[in-house]
């Protein structure tokens, strides 16, 4: 715990195996993780015969395959239910460093802020770290995209490493969203319209062949996916249309206190 309050990472994995347990063994290393919630969404991996061996992790299973978006969204459910009061949620391909954990939660933990990002721009090396160059590129441009029509300031929307508070994941309308990538980008954009801070810290970029990434086709996808979703945010703030992703009213504030 931090502060008296209950932090839960939470997983979303698919086909998991062969970084399941460097993981793991990482997160349990971290200062005031108190469980692991993984929800493993039909991998045809041993990621389930793997987790079950593991201890303080609370293992949901899709039956059939359901998509990114929607296991997160059992991901977040689960860890509401269980009293989880900081959510931390890190991929199981070990392609985010557990090692952050502790500065996330303590920035949700003292009031600062009620999310929290691992940037792989922010520090420059996103290259460097086996980032390809044409991924690079499009995240560039959509995130400049992204800032101009929804008036924020962030290095980029598409990393999946993020942190977040109970107060927030509560008022957030995530049964709206995508099933699929784009509800990543949804997800961010729903908390820019409540007008709260997302904050940002480096993030060190691992790519290498066990960890997970979708090809160029899904990412083509998912780019117009966030297009889409930036200018619906856009049109919803100027009142020309309604949306479940971005309901009314647009601003829900509460005190960073709370």
């Amino acid at each position: 715990m931090f502060k008296g309050k209950k932090v839960i990472v939470v997983m979303p994995a698919y086909n998991a195996a062969l970084t399941l347990r460097q993981t793991y063994s990482e997160v349990m290393q971290q200062d005031y993780v108190d469980e692991i919630i993984l929800v493993d969404d039909a991998s045809q991996d041993d990621t389930v015969a793997i987790a079950r061996t593991l201890d303080k992790i609370k293992l949901h299973i899709h039956t059939s395959n359901k998509g990114y978006g929607a296991n997160q969204k059992t991901c977040y459910k689960s860890a509401l239910e269980e009293g989880g009061d900081i959510i931390v949620m890190v991929h199981p391909d070990y392609q985010y460093t557990p090692a952050l954990i502790p500065a996330m939660v303590t920035l949700i933990g003292n009031n600062l802020y009620h999310c929290v990002m691992g940037s792989r721009i922010l520090g420059g090396g996103a290259v460097r770290g086996g980032m390809p160059l044409w991924k690079y590129v499009s995240n560039r441009f959509i995130t400049l995209v992204e800032n101009i029509l929804m008036g924020a300031k962030l290095s980029e929307y598409h990393s999946g490493y993020r942190a977040f508070s109970r107060e927030l994941l509560e008022k957030l309308p995530l049964e709206a969203n995508s099933d699929d990538f784009v509800f990543d980008n949804q997800m961010l954009a729903q908390i820019l319209w409540l007008e709260q801070t997302i904050a940002e810290i480096s993030c060190p970029t691992k790519y290498f062949r066990e960890a997970s990434s979708i090809n160029f086709r899904r990412s083509l996808k998912y780019g117009f996916g966030c297009l889409l979703t930036a200018a619906s945010f856009r049109l919803a703030k100027m009142g020309l249309i309604r949306t479940s992703v971005f309901p009314q009213p647009a601003s829900i504030r509460y005190n960073s206190s709370n």
